[in-house]
């Protein structure tokens, strides 16, 4: 699998997920099987990228290449002027945010909302790749299969991309109107891997070694991106690579590398945020890896009233003793059942 120059470890991408895919989470995945992560998006806006978010997003010391960061706006010329400043920071592959379907992203006209002005679309499209193209940066593009049931306009932007340049397209299977509600559909994915020459990368409900292999046998596609259902269960990657390539499937984690994989996690996100930041920022990532385990509701309320780095690390790693006496292995819970579950904790 390449992206212009760069050939990657394989065909399993880690998705954008805004307060999510950080430098840690994009580097654990990696490390887990994703041969490919990008990172959450960082604004074209001039005056943020002094912010402490943004310079954050905008971190990339010591992650392994090629890294590849998406940025999210409205306007051609910021968007380029944006590709350039994140190159400027060790970003060797831009990528446009053209995929969101967040109303406060929409509601300023990026993201997925830029699905509804094609030859806006296009032109920031082309804008980036010819500011990109000096340094050798090779640009992708995330999308939707449109805007609405009534628009789906995913194929005729898809073209339009490859003749300005783009070089990679991954396709969310629902449109913006949907959100993230009901199930995605491979049928638009299909149709646009046959109208591009370009790489075309499946995502959207690909949740488990079966359906990764349903969805490429259905799309035709180069590559898959998974986005939610590596939260709190990033070694999803390996377990689907090892069903593509032998067709068995892979047994749950031992406990104990569960226990080792989160405490590393965890020292990393304090790295990167601090210990006030790190230590709130983290519980959803906390939350996430225990859903569904014994103990698990009592857990999380416990940890929403932890403010210090170490008790929260002595914390998890109490929980995860007292799980492995009673379990060698992580049980395989149901990935919708635990989609539901994350859904549920996201709204409380």
């Amino acid at each position: 699998m390449r992206i212009g120059h760069f050939t990657l470890a394989n065909n399993l991408f880690a998705a954008p997920m805004a307060g999510v895919t950080d430098r840690p989470f994009r580097q654990l995945c990696r490390r887990l099987g994703a041969g490919y992560a990008v990172s959450e998006m960082v604004t074209s806006r001039r005056d943020l990228w002094n912010s402490l978010k943004t310079s954050r997003r905008a971190n990339h010391e010591g992650e392994p290449g090629p890294v590849a960061v998406q940025i999210a706006g409205t306007e051609a010329p910021m968007m380029a002027e944006a590709a350039v400043y994140n190159i400027e920071r060790g970003a060797h592959i831009i990528d446009i945010n053209m995929g969101c379907p967040a109303k406060k992203v929409c509601d300023k006209w990026a993201g997925s909302a830029l699905m509804q002005d094609e030859p806006l679309a296009v032109s920031i499209a082309r804008a980036v790749v010819a500011a990109c193209a000096p340094h050798g940066v090779p640009v992708t593009l995330k999308m939707r299969t449109g805007w609405s049931q009534a628009n789906r306009n995913a194929v005729a932007l898809a073209r339009a991309f490859e003749d300005v340049g783009v070089q990679m397209l991954t396709v969310h299977g629902r449109t913006r109107e949907q959100g993230y509600k009901g199930r995605a559909e491979y049928d638009t994915i299909a149709q646009v891997k046959q109208a591009v020459r370009i790489p075309v990368v499946a995502n959207g409900d690909i949740d488990s070694p079966h359906k990764a292999r349903e969805v490429l046998a259905a799309t035709g596609a180069d590559a898959l991106m998974i986005g939610r259902a590596a939260q709190g269960r990033p070694w999803i990657f390996r377990e689907i690579g090892h069903f593509l390539d032998t067709g068995e499937t892979l047994a749950p984690p031992l406990v104990a590398e569960v226990r080792r994989l989160l405490l590393e996690h965890l020292q990393d996100h304090y790295g990167l945020y601090g210990e006030w930041t790190g230590v709130r920022s983290a519980r959803k990532h906390i939350a996430w890896y225990v859903l569904g385990l014994p103990g698990a509701d009592a857990f999380r309320r416990h940890m929403n009233t932890i403010e210090s780095a170490d008790a929260q690390l002595a914390a998890v790693a109490g929980f995860f003793d007292e799980l492995g006496d009673t379990m060698d292995r992580m049980p395989a819970t149901s990935p919708r059942a635990a989609d539901e579950e994350k859904t549920a904790l996201e709204t409380q």
